[in-house]
């Protein structure tokens, strides 16, 4: 490896008078520290502490040129009292930086093609309204982090000005070269290390001076895992408890460097699934063909809609039909799961939001999808055996007559039990099956009332139908 070189805050000296007065000095650690941190991650899987309150969180992905009539960070610092009620613990905005014109998509532009990452959209509004929405959401109990995009930038950014050529990847004549056909971005050229020092101090601005508690890092795939695991230790020298979301789904992820990946394979099993090109032994082969690739302690954001597959693939009504409300309650109730809520789904907006213009979503007016998110988060907060990662519960199924429709499964804790039962298909299915030591009374989770599962269960299930029933 190459020497690289990081920067953290420095370790004061009780004893030195200097130090003490000196809030904002630093230090530079050489880069055989950080490679030999980056060495023994490479090793294998090692358990991660994540933050606390991660292991039950609720996320609410926000977009907010969408959210609001205003499309402001101000409106929508009064939008979340209404994602509080909701359930939701943690804020991810969608990209809030100013956007590149050249090459511009659209009126407004991609969130994804920044040209400063140190500002703000001015169409969002300025730092004293970013820094009132996060002090907002903090007062609420609800966490922010920002969209971060490591692997390029637009095309007219200011480090495209500003830095040396070869902190972008070039062609043979020179011109910053494009990834894929995103041709209003430029891609950075990760084999420069100052690279990696630029976006670790530019990461390191929005912690320090914005408080906000972490990151979802756009396509992290496409960037070194060693640029990864730095970012990790630079920022925990800031924040211990910071988190980190990689929108990638690699075997390496959790190698001392993110707390939650995306589950995509999972998200497509459940499509194909709902659109009856696959049966549930796909879905079922994806579950367990993950718990045995990611470490138990890991955590799987799980979802049935995010600004990628409702601008590009129709509304979560259009790609699951009469099978939402099921495929929605298996994200709170799958092993690992990290449920995410995408703007919109709080009240069941059946749209898809343009992704490059002004598309503002209708005022919010409270209804049933609201208490059935409202009554999820619930569920997902108050039962242990449903936490994510190691704090979660074990998974066991229980063996039924129609396995290519049916899921029956259990999640348990210590005394806390779920017992699932799920018709996932277009059928009426006469299920049998037996429940063994799970017989008993239960609660039905979603009515509230008492019912009992007997040791032999048999029966007409109706399409799409599901149970979530809890140990009193």
């Amino acid at each position: 490896m190459q020497p690289t070189h990081i920067y953290t805050r420095v370790n004061r000296d009780k004893d030195s008078k200097n130090s003490l007065n000196n809030k904002d000095k630093i230090r530079k650690f050489h880069v055989f520290t950080i490679n030999s941190y980056i060495c023994t991650a490479q090793k294998g899987f090692y358990k991660m502490k994540h933050p606390e309150w991660s292991y039950s969180a609720v996320l609410y992905e926000m977009n907010v040129r969408q959210l609001t009539s205003e499309g402001t960070l101000a409106a929508a610092a009064e939008y979340l009292p209404r994602l509080k009620e909701l359930g939701i613990d943690c804020i991810w905005l969608m990209p809030i930086y100013p956007i590149g014109v050249e090459n511009r998509k659209g009126s407004e532009g991609s969130y994804y093609s920044i040209s400063d990452y140190c500002n703000i959209n001015p169409s969002f509004g300025n730092f004293d309204d970013f820094d009132a929405f996060v002090t907002a959401a903090h007062n609420l109990g609800l966490k922010v982090i920002l969209d971060w995009v490591a692997n390029h930038t637009a095309r007219d950014a200011k480090w495209l000005q500003d830095k040396p050529l070869d902190w972008y990847k070039r062609d043979e004549n020179g011109v910053a070269q494009v990834p894929w056909d995103w041709s209003d971005t430029a891609q950075l050229n990760y084999d420069n290390r100052d690279v990696w020092q630029g976006q670790i101090e530019a990461m390191k601005f929005w912690v320090e001076r914005h408080n906000i508690d972490g990151f979802r890092c756009d396509m992290a795939m496409l960037v070194p895992i060693e640029f990864w695991q730095v970012v990790r230790f630079s920022l925990n020298q800031i924040k211990p408890d910071i988190f980190l979301l990689a929108e990638a789904e690699e075997d390496n992820l959790f190698q001392n460097a993110f707390d939650a990946c995306y589950s995509w394979r999972l998200h497509h099993a459940m499509c194909d699934v709902a659109q009856g090109k696959s049966r549930v032994w796909t879905l079922r082969d994806t579950i367990h063909a993950d718990r045995h690739r990611f470490p138990k302690w890991s955590m799987r954001m799980t979802f049935t809609s995010n600004h990628d597959e409702n601008s590009w693939s129709g509304s979560e009504f259009t790609r699951f039909g009469a099978a939402l409300e099921p495929m929605a309650a298996l994200t709170f109730l799958l092993p690992n799961s990290l449920p995410l809520l995408y703007t919109g789904q709080e009240f069941g907006y059946d749209h898809s939001f343009e992704f490059f213009d002004r598309d503002p979503m209708p005022e919010f007016e409270r209804n049933r999808h609201t208490d059935f998110y409202t009554k999820l988060c619930s569920i997902y907060h108050s039962h242990k055996a449903l936490h994510s990662a190691d704090k979660g519960g074990s998974f066991i199924e229980i063996d039924n007559n129609a396995p290519d429709c049916l899921m029956t499964f259990v999640r348990e804790r210590e005394d806390d039990r779920v017992v699932v039962i799920a018709n996932l298909s277009p059928y009426t299915v006469f299920g049998d099956f037996h429940t063994g030591i799970y017989a008993g009374e239960y609660i039905d989770a979603m009515t509230d009332k008492q019912t009992t599962l007997y040791e032999h269960m048999w029966g007409d299930i109706t399409p799409w139908s599901y149970k979530i029933l809890i140990k009193p």
